[in-house]
């Protein structure tokens, strides 16, 4: 049964291949677009605790107000006022991150579905990079605008996203949930086919989406949450979709993204100038690795890269704290620029893996009817663990120093069993037959925990 099966899905693989246009690249359709809004509000915080304006105004906050800190922006005049428009900012930046991906994923000409959603998770960079050397530009600025100008510039992607937001597409598979058919169709040739409604290839994931969406239609409309873990297949997903924001958050990135400035102090680099020098390099390094394996993600394969990924943090990370309790028992330059060499290369092991992979990763393994409440369960799991994480982390490192280092170091060599055993290969395979991989080919259910009446 299982050699007929996967010889179905090879006949399959390759009629589908057939219809694809071989010269047809990622960027002949210039209409996709993606933000840096979340790259910039957690790059922006991290260069402010470098910035003796900032800390000035905020009474130099440590420990929990720092976590809370992090945790109107411009206008901010208390440290209730500033973790106010924290709130604000993160609550808008959730909104647009669930949504954004899940276009993407849907307009993306298959070929480059893969690569494009792991570039839309990827480019937050592009805002870090902004605010890490907007930040580091007005450092000498003798005023508290060292810090509100760069609290201004983070409102301009989201001006943009809510001006460009307005020319985007609805989802074709949306579109046919809701009996639009028509607009279904069109929205397909549009992105794909250069609005040709007859192309092959168009005609053929038209059917394909009718297929799978309008046989289970009556079913998806009343899923509950429940639905989420009714099968074992979705339970399997759950596994994953709560398992991969939690590591994503929790492993050790978080002393990088937000408390920079504070662990380079532990290693005796204080001066303001030179710490947002380093976050500002920092920033184009995660680019170009987050951007590299978000092309290599169809060719290396998403579990090569969870993989490799949480080895090597595993191993760098272990690199970090030796290099941290050195220069802490003993001092020394050399400790301290061995360590920064690390928090490079650590950097470099989760940007291959838990930037491209994080958002494209879980839309993906969702079906259709569970997709949005997945990737909204996703994105909750993933906002805990930041806050969680963003609050303990300056506590610890009060407390215990370089031992907190210890702490992430039996966690990813945790999170590498993990993924060993739950992460399923997804490479070079449509939405509809990764379905399959989690649900079996005999489900017939789209993995919504019901079977539709014949």
């Amino acid at each position: 049964m299982d050699s007929d099966h996967a010889t179905a899905c090879n006949t399959k693989d390759a009629a589908f291949s057939s219809l694809l246009h071989p010269n047809r690249k990622w960027y002949n359709n210039r209409r996709l677009i993606t933000s840096c809004a979340a790259g910039y509000d957690s790059s922006v915080v991290n260069g402010f605790q470098s910035l003796p304006q900032w800390q000035s105004a905020f009474n130099h906050p440590s420990g929990r107000t720092l976590g809370l800190l992090t945790a109107i922006q411009t206008a901010s005049q208390t440290v209730g006022m500033f973790i106010g428009a924290r709130y604000l900012l993160g609550l808008g930046i959730t909104f647009a991150g669930t949504a954004a991906p899940l276009l993407i994923s849907e307009i993306a000409y298959p070929n480059y579905r893969a690569q494009l959603t792991s570039l839309f998770n990827s480019l937050k960079y592009l805002g870090t990079i902004i605010a890490a050397w907007v930040t580091y530009g007005t450092f000498k600025f003798n005023s508290s605008w060292a810090w509100r100008l760069p609290s201004l510039f983070q409102g301009v992607p989201a001006v943009l996203q809510f001006a460009l937001v307005l020319f985007s597409p609805e989802s074709p598979r949306w579109l046919v949930s809701t009996g639009r058919d028509a607009q279904a169709l069109q929205t397909l040739a549009y992105y794909h086919a250069d609005g040709d409604e007859k192309d092959p290839l168009v005609q053929y994931e038209f059917r394909a989406i009718k297929d799978k969406i309008g046989s289970n239609h009556a079913v998806a409309a009343s899923l509950g949450w429940k639905a989420l873990i009714d099968t074992p297949g979705n339970r399997r997903r759950m596994y994953i979709i709560v398992a991969v924001p939690v590591f994503a958050a929790w492993s050790g990135n978080g002393l990088i993204s937000y408390y920079l400035s504070r662990v380079l102090n532990e290693i005796g680099i204080t001066q303001g100038s030179t710490q947002l020098l380093v976050n500002g390099l920092l920033q184009v390094w995660n680019l170009f690795w987050a951007v590299f394996a978000s092309f290599m993600v169809e060719r290396l394969g998403r579990r090569f890269l969870f993989l490799a990924s949480t080895s090597l943090m595993t191993l760098f990370f272990m690199a970090q704290t030796i290099c941290l309790a050195q220069y802490t028992k003993h001092g020394g330059v050399a400790a301290g620029q061995a360590f920064v060499c690390f928090v490079f290369l650590f950097s470099a092991a989760y940007d291959i893996a838990f930037t491209p992979l994080l958002v494209s990763y879980t839309i993906e393994i969702l079906p259709f009817g569970l997709r949005a409440k997945g990737l909204n369960l996703f994105a909750f799991i993933y906002c805990l663990a930041l806050v969680f994480n963003q609050y303990v982390n300056p506590i610890a490192l009060d407390a215990l120093g370089w031992k907190y280092f210890l702490v992430y170091v039996c966690w990813l060599a945790f999170e590498f069993i993990f993924l060993w055993f739950f992460v399923v290969e997804t490479k070079k395979r449509t939405l509809e037959e990764i379905a399959v991989l989690f649900d079996g080919p005999m489900d017939t259910s789209d993995g919504m925990g019901q079977r539709p009446e014949a």
